[in-house]
C-alpha cells in the first residue's frame, strides 16, 4: 500500500511517500521544509504529491494535541481540520495523529542499530511504556499493552510544571520565570531551553543556536556551554524517571526527538542515568526499567505509515 505520512513539528515539515508491506515498511520519496516558512500545509503537500501515483491513505502526525479530529499545533500557529485538509489534498482517507503517539507506533519498525541504550534493564514484553523527547519542544506519550498488542497515548506532560531540584535549577527556574512567567519541562527540555540555561549559566544577554551551544559543550571549549548540557542532560533524565514511576514503565523507556541523538555522548555519560534514577525508594524499581534513545530521524514517519496501513 502506498502512504503519505508526515511529521511536523515546530521547526521542521517532514513528507515522505512510504510503500508498506505486512512486514514492513519503505520510503520511496522524502521531502523537508521548515515549517515557519510555510504559510498553510496543503501547498506543500500538493506540491510534493505533483507528478507521484496518488496515495491509498494519508497520516500526517502533529506536535500538539489531537482532539475531534482537529490538531492545533503548540509551537506553530496552525489549526489543522482532517476533513479540510483531506479535501485540499485529493486523500479522502486521512488522519491526524500526536507526533508521540506516531513514535510509540514506530518502536515495532525499529532496529537494533536505530537504538542506544543508556541502560539495559529487564523488560516486560506487555509491560507499560513511557516515551519521551525534547525538540523544538518536549513530547510525551506511553503505550499500554491490551493483551494483544501494544496502543498508544499521547500525552501534554511536557507542559506540566517544572520541578527545579538542585540550586542551579531553581536559579534557572527564576530567570525562566521572569521572562516567560508559569515555567513548565517544556521551557528546559527543549531548544529553546537549552539556549535559555546557556544564557543564564554564562549571562550572555544574547540567544544562541542551540547547535552551537552543544558544540561547544561537547568539545569541551565552552565552560559555560558544557554546564548547560549538563543542567539539560540531568533535567532530561528526572523528567524521564518521573514518567517511567507514573506509567510505571516497565516495558522500557524510550528517548526521541531532535536533541538527543545530537547529544548522546553527553547522555551516555552517567548525568541523565543518574538523575533518572535518584527518587528515593523509588530507585530499586528504576533500575529495572530499560532506557534506549531512538537514533532514527525517520520514527514519527514509520510511525504515521503505520497508523495509515492499519486504518480505521
Amino acid at each position: 500500500m502506498l502512504i503519505l505520512a508526515a511529521d511536523i513539528g515546530g521547526t521542521n515539515t517532514r513528507l515522505a511517500l512510504i510503500e508498506t508491506t505486512g512486514s514492513g515498511a519503505r520510503i520511496l520519496k522524502r521531502d523537508s521544509a521548515k515549517s515557519r516558512a510555510l504559510s498553510s500545509l496543503g501547498p506543500r503537500v500538493r506540491q510534493f504529491l505533483a507528478g507521484q501515483p496518488v496515495p491509498a491513505r494519508a497520516c500526517f502526525a502533529v506536535a500538539g494535541p489531537v482532539v475531534d479530529g482537529t490538531a492545533r499545533t503548540t509551537n506553530l500557529p496552525w489549526t489543522i481540520r482532517t476533513a479540510e485538509l483531506a479535501r485540499e489534498i485529493g486523500i479522502p482517507d486521512t488522519v491526524l495523529i500526536n507526533d508521540f503517539a506516531a513514535v510509540g507506533e514506530s518502536l515495532p519498525l525499529l532496529g537494533p542499530a536505530e537504538l542506544v541504550t543508556l541502560q539495559a534493564g529487564r523488560r516486560d514484553p506487555t509491560g507499560p511504556v513511557a516515551l519521551i523527547g525534547a525538540g523544538t519542544g518536549l513530547g510525551q506519550g506511553f503505550l499500554f499493552h491490551d493483551g494483544t498488542r501494544y496502543r498508544v497515548r499521547a500525552s501534554e506532560g511536557g507542559h506540566a510544571s517544572f520541578a527545579a531540584r538542585t540550586a542551579q535549577e531553581w536559579a534557572l527556574r527564576g530567570w525562566l520565570e521572569q521572562r516567560l512567567g508559569p515555567v513548565s519541562w517544556e521551557s528546559v527540555l527543549s531548544g529553546p531551553g537549552l539556549s535559555a540555561s546557556y544564557q543564564c549559566l554564562s549571562g550572555s544577554s544574547t540567544a544562541e543556536e542551540p547547535e552551537a551551544i552543544s558544540a561547544r559543550g561537547l568539545d569541551g571549549s565552552d565552560p559555560a556551554a558544557a554546564a548547560a548540557l549538563s543542567l539539560f542532560a540531568a533535567a532530561y533524565g528526572a523528567q524521564a524517571g518521573n514518567l517511567a514511576l507514573t506509567v510505571l514503565a516497565t516495558g522500557g523507556v524510550y528517548v526521541a526527538g531532535g536533541i538527543a541523538p545530537r547529544l548522546i555522548a553527553k547522555l551516555q555519560d552517567g548525568t541523565f542515568m543518574q538523575a533518572f534514577l535518584e527518587k528515593g525508594e523509588l530507585e530499586e524499581f528504576l533500575a529495572r526499567v530499560p532506557v534506549q534513545v531512538i537514533m532514527s530521524p525517520d520514527a514519527g514517519l514509520l510511525g504515521a505509515a503505520a497508523v495509515a496501513a492499519r486504518g480505521p
